[in-house]
C-alpha cells in the first residue's frame, strides 16, 4: 500500500481490410500456408514502391471516432528502423511525427476514464516460430495494416488494465474495423508499468511487457510485475528500463532486452508515401455511418433498469445488444428487463457457447417474454422455448407454435385446475401434507404443488395452483 502502480498501454489493432497496407495482397492469412500472402514489397525487393490502401485510412478514421478522438486532417508516414528477421527491409513504415488520430478518451465499464494520447497507422511485421535451435519466418502478416493506440498513463490497477483492454476490443469490433480475434493476434497489448511511492510526483522506472494477447494475461502480467517491482524496491534493488516477456504457464515476466528509446529507431519521413490529406466531408461521412457504441448501450440499458453485470454480459455480444435495444424500442421496459435476464442466464452459458446468436428475431423474442408474463409458459418452459428459437431449423416458427409442439403451454383454466387439485387433495399420497397445511404448517405447500404439477403433466400454472390450493385448504 506504500506504492502506486501506473500503467500505460499500447494496443496494436489489425485492420480487417481486404488487402494489405501498401499492396494488393490478401490480408486474410488465417489457415493459409506460410509465406502465401506476400508481395515483393514484403520481401523488400528493391524498386517496389508502396501504394497506400484507402480502406485502411477509412478504418483508422472509424477507429478514431470510436475512441472519441480528434481526427487529424493532415498526417504522414515515417520509417522506424530496426533489424529483425521478420522485417526484411530493416524498417517499419509507421506514423511517428504526424499521426492520423489525436487525443481521445475511453470510459471503462466501472466509470474510470483513460485518455488516449494518439493512435497511428503502421504496417505489421512478420512472425517468427521458434524450434529450439532454429526459427522459421512467416511473412504472411508482414504489411498487415495496424493502428497502434497509445494511452496516457492513467491506469492504476491490474483490474483497470484488463477492463481497458476489454473496452478497446469492444470499441474496435463494434466500429467494424477489426475482427478482434485475440487468438489470431488481431489485437495485441504492450503494457508499460512503473511503481513509485504514493504521492510521488515522479513516475518510477518504466518496464514494458510485450505482446500480450488476452485480457486475462494483461491483468495477470500487470499484477505480477507490480509485485515484482515493489519487492525490488523494498530490497533496495535497482530497476532498469527494459522489455520483458510474459509466460501464462509460469505466471511470471522475464527480461528480454533493454528498452529502446525513440532515437534508437532513427525515425525519418517516409519518402515513398505521400502525406494523407483528408477533408472535413470525408470524416463527416464516416461519422454519419458509426453504429451505436458500448457506452451508448450501457446508458440505454441502465435507464431500462437492467443490472450492471447483465449489461456487461450482453454488451460483450454485440448482436444481443442490438436485439435487446430493438426489443426495448418496440415493447416495454419490463419485457426488455426479462429478456436481458434470459440472455444473461440462458444464451451465454458455457454449454450454449456455439449458438448462432443472430438467429433470434425481435418479434419472436417479445412474444416469448409476453407468454411468460401471461402465465402461459413457466420459467423453465420459457428457457426451453428460447433454446428452440435459436435453432436455425426453427427460424420460421413462432414461440407459440414451438411451445405447442413441445406441449409446454400452461393451463390457466381455473375449472380444469380445480378438478386436478381436488383429485390430488383426495389422494392418499397427499393426506399427510393436507393435514399439515390445515394445521397451519405451510411448508407442505411446495410438496402439494409438485403433486399438482405431476398430475397435470407439467401444464398447471404453479402460482395459480398454489392460490387455489390455499383457498381450498383454508376453508
Amino acid at each position: 500500500m506504500k506504492y502506486e502502480m501506473t500503467i500505460g498501454i499500447e494496443c496494436h489493432v489489425q485492420l480487417n481490410t481486404k488487402t494489405k497496407l501498401f499492396s494488393g495482397v490478401d490480408n486474410d492469412d488465417v489457415g493459409k500456408e506460410p509465406n502465401a500472402c506476400v508481395s515483393p514489397g514484403n520481401y523488400a525487393i528493391p524498386g517496389i514502391l508502396p501504394v497506400l490502401n484507402e480502406q485502411a485510412v477509412r478504418h483508422a478514421v472509424r477507429a478514431g471516432v470510436a475512441l472519441g478522438s480528434t481526427i487529424n486532417l493532415k498526417s504522414s508516414f515515417d520509417r522506424k528502423h530496426y533489424f529483425y528477421p521478420d522485417l526484411p527491409g530493416g524498417y517499419q513504415t509507421t506514423q511517428m511525427f504526424a499521426p492520423i488520430i489525436g487525443e481521445g478518451l475511453v470510459t471503462l465499464a466501472n466509470g474510470h476514464t483513460v485518455r488516449i494520447e494518439h493512435a497511428h497507422i503502421e504496417e505489421d511485421a512478420g512472425k517468427l516460430t521458434h524450434f529450439g535451435s532454429y526459427s522459421l519466418v512467416d511473412l504472411n502478416r508482414a504489411g498487415t495494416p495496424l493502428i497502434e493506440i497509445v494511452s496516457m498513463p492513467d491506469i492504476h490497477s491490474a483490474e483497470d488494465a484488463r477492463m481497458y483492454a476489454e473496452e478497446l476490443w469492444r470499441l474496435m469490433t463494434y466500429a467494424g474495423v477489426s475482427n478482434g480475434n485475440l487468438y489470431h493476434g488481431n489485437m495485441r497489448f504492450d503494457v508499460n508499468i512503473s511503481i513509485a511511492p504514493k504521492g510521488s510526483k515522479k513516475l518510477g522506472t518504466r518496464v514494458e511487457i510485450k505482446n500480450l494477447n488476452s485480457f486475462r494475461s494483461v491483468e495477470r502480467a500487470a499484477d505480477y510485475e507490480c509485485r515484482r517491482q515493489v519487492e525490488a524496491l523494498e530490497k533496495k534493488e535497482g530497476l532498469v528500463q527494459e522489455t520483458r516477456g510474459w509466460s501464462d504457464a509460469t505466471g511470471k515476466t522475464t527480461s528480454q532486452r533493454s528498452k529502446e528509446r525513440a532515437q534508437d529507431y532513427r525515425y525519418f519521413p517516409e519518402p515513398d508515401v505521400p502525406p494523407v490529406n483528408l477533408t472535413p466531408e470525408f470524416v463527416q461521412e464516416i461519422v454519419a455511418t458509426m453504429p451505436v457504441l458500448p457506452n451508448q448501450y450501457r446508458e440505454a440499458f441502465r435507464e431500462l433498469g437492467i443490472a450492471a453485470e447483465t449489461i456487461e454480459i450482453i454488451i460483450d455480444r454485440r448482436v444481443l445488444a442490438e436485439r435487446l435495444m430493438a426489443v426495448a424500442e418496440k415493447s416495454t421496459a419490463k419485457v426488455a428487463q426479462k429478456l436481458a435476464n434470459l440472455f444473461g442466464s440462458v444464451l451465454v452459458s458455457a454449454e450454449n457457447a456455439e449458438l448462432d446468436l443472430s438467429v433470434g428475431q425481435v418479434d419472436g423474442l417479445i412474444e416469448l417474454v409476453e407468454m411468460n408474463e401471461a402465465g402461459e409458459l413457466s420459467s423453465t418452459a420459457t428457457k426451453q422455448v428460447m433454446m428452440e428459437l435459436y435453432d436455425p431449423k426453427n427460424a420460421s416458427k413462432s414461440p407459440r407454435v414451438l411451445a405447442n409442439e413441445m406441449n409446454l403451454i400452461q393451463t390457466n383454466d381455473t375449472g380444469e385446475l380445480e378438478e386436478v387439485i381436488d383429485e390430488v387433495i383426495a389422494s392418499s399420497e397427499a393426506a399427510s401434507a393436507v393435514a399439515d397445511i390445515r394445521a397451519g404448517e405451510m411448508k407442505a405447500i411446495g410438496f402439494m404443488v409438485g403433486l399438482i404439477m405431476r398430475k397435470s403433466g407439467g401444464k398447471a400454472n404453479p402460482a395459480l395452483a398454489k392460490d387455489i390450493l390455499v383457498k381450498k385448504l383454508s376453508k
